[in-house]
C-alpha cells in the first residue's frame, strides 16, 4: 500500500543521487531520546556502525552521551568531530592498534575472555579507563539469522559457563547486544534472562551496557515502559546503564533521491533503471531483505504502472521487485526511497566505480546544504 510520506524533500531542489537528512525530523528524534535519558537516568550514545556522518555530530553531542566505536577509526572521528571519549567495543583488538585505541576510549570492552587476558598486562598504562567485557545471555528475539548475536555458536561475547569461575579482577562493567530494531517488550525478557545467568556479577559492577537495537524512536515503541523499566532495574542494582542504539538516533529522518535513466521491458517485466545501486548504496535491501517504502508508490506492487526498480551496477541481482505508481514513469523522473540514512551510508560501496550519492542536509529553515560530494577521485584513491 501506499504510505504517507512524512519527510518534506523536494526532489527538484536535489541533483540526483543524493541522502537528503531532513534536520527537523532529526532533532524530533534526538529530543525523545534525550527525555528517556532525563527521566530514566541511563547514557544513551550513537553507534557509529548505524551512522557516522561527523558534520552532524556537534548537534548529537548537545543531545546525547557520547558515541560507541568498534574500530580505531570509529574511535577516532568520535574524538576528533563528537570531542568525546568513546566506549570502543571490539570483536578482536589488534596489537598494533590497541594502546591507541585505548588513549582514545572511556570504556573498553573485550568480546573474550582470552582477548583480555592477553591485553591485561598493557591496562596498567590506563588507570581511567573503564574495562567491560562481553557476555552472550544465549537469548535473542531477533528472527533474521544474520542479525542475531546470540545464535549457537556465535562468536560474540561469552556465555554463562565461560564464567563459572567469576569474572576476572579489573573487569568494572558487562555489555550484552542481542537486539536488532527491538521493542521494550524484547529488552525486558532479554534483561530477565541475563539477570537469571549473570546476575551474581552484577552487584561488583559499575555499570551494564545494554547494547543497541532497541528502536525507541519508532511510533509504536513504548516509552513510558521503557523509562519505568530501566529505572527500576538501575535502583534494584545500583548500576550505571548505557544504551547504544544506532538506528533509532536516525530512523526516519531521511530519503534517498534517486532519478530513472531509462525504462527497459523484457516480456511482461517492465524495470525503471535507476542512477543508484541497491548492492552499492543500500545493501540491506539485498541482504536483509529490507524493502523500503517509495515516496508515491505502492509497495506491494498493486497499481495501475508496475515497475521493477532497478539498480545502475551490472549485478543480475541489483533490483527490488515491482512498487505500483499511480503515473508512468519517465526518463528523468524523481524517485524518492524513504527511510535510507542509518546503516545506509555506513555500508556504501563504490562497486563497479558507479556515482556515489552526495550527502545532503535540509535545514529546519529550508535550505539545502549539500555536506559531501563523491567524484573519481574517491573511487581512485580506494582502488591504490
Amino acid at each position: 500500500m501506499t504510505t504517507p510520506s512524512r519527510y518534506t524533500v523536494d526532489p527538484g531542489r536535489v541533483s540526483s543521487p543524493a541522502y537528503v537528512i531532513e534536520g527537523r525530523l532529526l532533532r524530533h528524534n534526538l529530543e525523545l531520546l534525550q527525555r528517556v535519558q532525563r527521566e530514566a537516568g541511563v547514557e544513551i550514545i550513537l553507534a557509529l556502525k548505524a551512522f557516522a556522518g561527523w558534520p552532524l555530530f556537534p548537534t548529537i553531542r548537545y543531545y546525547l552521551a557520547g558515541a560507541t566505536a568498534s574500530s580505531l577509526h570509529e574511535a577516532r572521528l568520535i574524538n576528533e568531530e563528537m570531542g568525546r571519549l568513546a566506549h570502543t567495543y571490539a570483536v578482536a583488538y589488534a596489537p598494533d592498534s590497541f594502546d591507541e585505541i585505548a588513549v582514545r576510549s572511556s570504556h573498553l570492552t573485550f568480546n573474550s575472555l582470552s582477548q583480555y587476558e592477553r591485553f591485561r598486562p598493557r591496562l596498567a598504562d590506563y588507570p581511567d579507563l573503564q574495562i567491560g567485557l562481553r557476555i552472550n545471555p544465549e537469548y535473542s528475539t531477533v528472527e533474521t539469522a544474520l542479525y542475531d548475536p546470540a545464535a549457537r555458536g556465535s562468536r560474540l561475547g561469552e556465555p554463562a559457563d565461560k564464567l563459572a569461575d567469576g569474572l576476572p579482577a579489573g573487569i568494572t562493567g558487562l555489555h550484552f547486544h542481542t537486539l536488532c530494531e527491538s521493542s521494550v517488550e524484547d529488552l525486558a525478557r532479554t534483561l530477565a534472562v541475563v539477570e537469571e545467568k549473570f546476575g551474581q556479577f552484577l552487584p561488583q559492577l559499575e555499570w551494564l551496557n545494554l547494547g543497541g537495537g532497541h528502536l525507541i524512536t519508532r511510533s509504536d515503541y513504548d516509552v513510558p515502559r521503557l523509562i519505568a523499566l530501566l529505572q527500576d532495574f538501575q535502583q534494584k542494582w545500583q548500576l550505571q546503564l548505557i544504551m547504544e542504539p544506532g538506528s533509532a538516533v536516525l530512523w526516519q529522518t531521511g530519503t534517498l533521491v534517486a532519478g530513472v535513466l531509462d525504462i527497459h521491458e523484457a516480456g511482461d517485466v517492465r524495470t525503471a533503471i535507476l542512477d543508484v545501486s541497491f548492492t552499492a548504496h543500500m545493501p540491506d535491501t539485498l541482504e536483509m531483505p529490507y524493502r523500503p517504502e517509495v515516496i508515491g508508490a505502492d509497495s506491494t506492487g498493486k497499481g495501475p504502472y508496475p515497475y521493477r526498480l532497478g539498480g545502475v551496477s551490472c549485478l543480475a541481482g541489483d533490483y527490488l521487485e515491482a512498487y505500483g505508481f499511480a503515473q508512468p514513469l519517465r526518463v528523468g523522473d524523481p524517485v524518492v526511497l524513504q527511510d535510507m540514512i542509518h546503516y545506509t551510508m555506513v555500508k556504501t560501496t563504490m562497486f563497479n566505480g558507479v556515482q556515489h550519492p552526495a550527502i545532503v542536509l535540509l535545514h529546519e529553515d529550508g535550505r539545502y546544504e549539500t555536506l559531501r560530494e563523491f567524484g573519481y577521485a574517491d573511487y581512485k584513491n580506494r582502488m591504490g
